[in-house]
């Protein structure tokens, strides 16, 4: 495999970590782009210490937003073969309020000049991150709508991505991503029911009728690099929908509880409670296998690194 230079936006985030240090493990140049000035600048602890991890496998470029001067010229001097563009604007990403329009600015912000700097050294490969929840991607009821203004925002830059692409001759990938689970999450459901775990208490599965795609991160990150080494440079759009455990989120539940008691060591409990409300569609999820063997990941592996995490966390307090 032809080792790559790659500008990478989104380090900061769980999944952009695991992407970056998976694509540095498989020998590529990864330069990250940070947004804040260094590492420290970021306030939310969880953040800066991915921002610290990110940097043992990337070159930071900081104070770099995506489209400005400063990225561009990151693509010219850095001699980029291929964009990653993983990062997207999620402030306020769960409200109703999210500003649809501040998003699209942001994620495609001079798309145009972005393009053809990288035309004009040669490169024609970008890699877009979705989302399983924009409007139209993977499968499920209730027409695959957007299940939120993010959602939409996402299937709105994608739009964008794809015709400008299209128009400037480089080839668009989109990985578009499930449920991902795993350390140095954002404290979200598997967060939660390890915590109330590890504090002797009974977590609650509000939403146990809910059939989702939950994918260890790890995984999801051999697959993503996989899937950047194999994007082809020729012109055209090509997706991949990566699919891990596909249940109700009550079995997931107990999956997890499953895989975390004899390794957190503590009892671990559910409250399944009868779901009555379904204010999103019942069924989301993506559609295309993963080859674990090929990708020589490891289940056991990955439960073992994700128990380890969560005693680390209940340790130290991060």
């Amino acid at each position: 495999m032809v080792k790559m230079r790659i500008l990478f936006t989104g380090a900061s985030s769980m999944t952009g970590l695991w992407f970056v240090r998976r694509l540095s493990a498989a020998g590529h140049r990864v330069f990250a782009t940070f947004t804040r000035a260094n590492a420290e600048a970021y306030n939310d602890p969880l953040r800066r210490q991915r921002v610290a991890l990110a940097l043992e496998h990337a070159v930071p470029v900081f104070n770099c937003r995506f489209g400005d001067a400063t990225f561009r010229e990151a693509i010219t001097h850095r001699q980029i073969d291929v964009l990653c563009h993983h990062g997207a604007e999620v402030t306020d990403y769960k409200s109703l309020e999210f500003d649809v329009c501040k998003a699209l600015a942001n994620n495609a912000h001079q798309i145009a000049e972005v393009l053809r700097a990288l035309v004009a050294i040669g490169a024609r490969r970008v890699v877009l991150s979705g989302s399983v929840f924009e409007g139209g991607e993977g499968a499920g009821s209730d027409g695959l709508p957007s299940l939120s203004p993010y959602g939409l925002s996402k299937a709105l830059t994608s739009q964008m991505f794809a015709d400008y692409c299209r128009r400037e001759g480089v080839a668009l990938g989109k990985f578009v991503i499930p449920n991902p689970f795993g350390p140095y999450e954002e404290p979200r459901f598997t967060t939660y029911l390890a915590r109330r775990w590890q504090d002797g208490e009974t977590p609650t599965v509000r939403t146990p009728a809910y059939v989702r795609d939950n994918i260890h991160v790890s995984l999801l990150a051999a697959a993503y690099r996989r899937f950047v080494e194999h994007l082809s440079e020729m012109p055209g759009f090509t997706r991949y929908n990566p699919s891990g455990y596909v249940e109700s989120q009550g079995a997931f539940a107990e999956r997890f509880a499953r895989a975390m008691e004899p390794r957190l060591g503590v009892a671990c409990p559910l409250e399944l409670v009868q779901q009555t409300e379904f204010t999103e569609p019942k069924v989301r999820i993506n559609t295309d296998s993963v080859d674990a063997a090929e990708l020589a990941w490891d289940e056991v592996v990955a439960w073992d690194e994700l128990a380890d995490y969560y005693r680390a966390c209940g340790a130290t307090g991060v």
